[in-house]
């Protein structure tokens, strides 16, 4: 059953007329708070359903950070820019909102930079019941939740110290205390939130966060850690080291695609739908229409497994792919060509009740290969086999494009890494590593990647990503 929330929050809007008392996450007139508590709560659950074996504080640190990311919006600027009618009602993905006039980004912070400071002042001794690694986390989902700006000048804003300065030396020292006293009072607005949406005595929010934003820190923002980077990888000549530092690549990854995916679903609502949402206790429909995979392509792989011959090389074959299905990580196949390997991953994939697959190539002429096989007569003539690379992009016959709002939709999808990368290493497809993180995944040829250069650090990211899940195959 649903948690009704009998509790009638404040929207703020009247006739989508804002009011001048309260703060706002966007041009829609989102309140600030019910944004934060949303995202907050859906990049949880999201992480929940896709990894339900990982750490219950895991979960709980992506809560915090869709609650936190957009606490910088409390800046007096991004307030203004939200009230103006002639705003308009979308936001770069560098997360620019107002750049005309006098005004500039060159010399202001933006809202996610801000929020990154304002968690800089509530982490360390305030937050509570975080680990360390997943303090990183939380910092490194803030601050790149959105990309990284293009600046005419260079410098500027390469640490703490220095988003405080610019900040500071725009609205004023004496309103630094006062944006301080927002944030806290916004976060217990979320906590609040928070507690009647879960039925609970007490916030996640609330648990972790004890106290208010530490102000004597600013003293010592000099003596701050570097901000994130975007990957964090330094030389070793230890392959352990590489290691750790994919797999915290690969939960930044995690983190920031969930906060990601989140953020964009709920500022796709409108203010009074948001707000119905949480009264009615109904989010997590938006975390299940993400997440929804109905096809039959189950029933599609079993017409194509009997189209074979009933004979010791497919009962090897059928044992094979059973033997893999049974690998409780990522799973894989090494076979010399002509052995059956396309048959044997289409068999796993049966075995693993996929509803979706995720092929992947380490080049277009293995792409092409593959759809002509799968799309004849002896493999999968009826189901939706789609080719999507940097040049080809058809569903089932050459002949046939893909319209731009069906791609990547397919019962089976063929593509190539740099496609599945760019969900990675850029903002435009970071919500397609849900996608991703959803379906069943298959590296072909996976062994060209090894001796590449930075392709194989990437590569190990993400099969890190899917490492727990069991629905992963490489093939060689």
């Amino acid at each position: 059953m649903l948690n009704v929330i009998e509790k009638d929050f404040s929207m703020g809007t009247v006739n989508d007329k804002p009011k001048a008392e309260i703060l706002y996450a966007n041009t829609h007139f989102q309140t600030l708070h019910e944004h934060l508590f949303a995202v907050g709560y859906v990049a949880e659950q999201l992480h929940r359903q896709l990894m339900p074996d990982r750490s219950e504080g895991y979960s709980e640190a992506i809560f915090l950070s869709g609650c936190l990311h957009d606490i910088g919006k409390i800046d007096p600027g991004f307030q203004d820019w939200a009230v103006n009618p002639k705003s308009p009602k979308t936001i770069h993905e560098d997360g620019q909102h107002i750049d005309k006039g006098k005004f500039t980004f060159d010399k202001h912070p933006r809202h996610n930079e801000i929020s990154l400071l304002l968690y800089h002042l509530l982490d360390d001794t305030n937050l509570k019941r975080v680990s360390t690694g997943n303090k990183r986390s939380i910092r490194h989902a803030i601050y790149w939740h959105h990309a990284k700006p293009y600046r005419k000048v260079k410098n500027g804003f390469d640490s703490y110290h220095d988003i405080y300065t610019k900040l500071d030396r725009n609205i004023g020292k004496a309103n630094i205390p006062g944006l301080l006293t927002k944030t806290t009072e916004l976060i217990k607005q979320v906590a609040e939130i928070d507690c009647i949406y879960r039925s609970s005595s007490q916030s996640i929010l609330s648990l972790c966060l004890n106290g208010a934003a530490d102000a004597d820190k600013i003293d010592a923002i000099e003596d701050a850690p570097p901000l994130p980077s975007y990957k964090t990888y330094k030389e070793s000549e230890h392959v352990e080291d590489y290691c750790k530092q994919i797999k915290t690549n690969a939960n930044n990854n995690n983190v920031r695609t969930c906060l990601i995916s989140a953020d964009r679903m709920v500022s796709g609502l409108s203010a009074l739908e948001l707000h119905l949402h949480i009264q009615a206790g109904t989010l997590d429909e938006l975390v299940a229409n993400a997440l929804l995979i109905e096809t039959s392509l189950t029933t599609h792989i079993d017409n194509c497994l009997n189209n074979f011959p009933k004979n010791q090389r497919s009962t090897q074959q059928s044992d094979v792919a059973h033997q893999l299905a049974g690998v409780q990580s990522v799973a894989v196949l090494s076979g010399a060509a002509g052995c059956g390997k396309t048959k044997i991953a289409l068999e796993w994939a049966r075995v693993k009740s996929a509803q979706k697959l995720i092929w992947v190539c380490p080049r277009v002429q293995i792409c092409q290969g593959l759809f002509y096989d799968l799309t004849s007569e002896q493999y999968l003539p009826d189901a939706q086999i789609e080719i999507n690379t940097g040049e080809f992009k058809f569903t089932n016959q050459w002949d046939q494009p893909t319209q731009e709002d069906q791609m990547f939709l397919g019962d089976i999808v063929i593509t190539t890494i740099d496609q599945i990368l760019s969900a990675i290493v850029s903002h435009t497809k970071a919500d397609f590593f849900i996608d991703f993180l959803n379906a069943h995944v298959i590296f072909d040829e996976y062994h060209e990647y090894i001796n590449m250069p930075s392709f194989n650090l990437l590569f190990a990211e993400l099969v890190a990503s899917k490492n727990e899940l069991s629905d992963t195959l490489l093939v060689s």
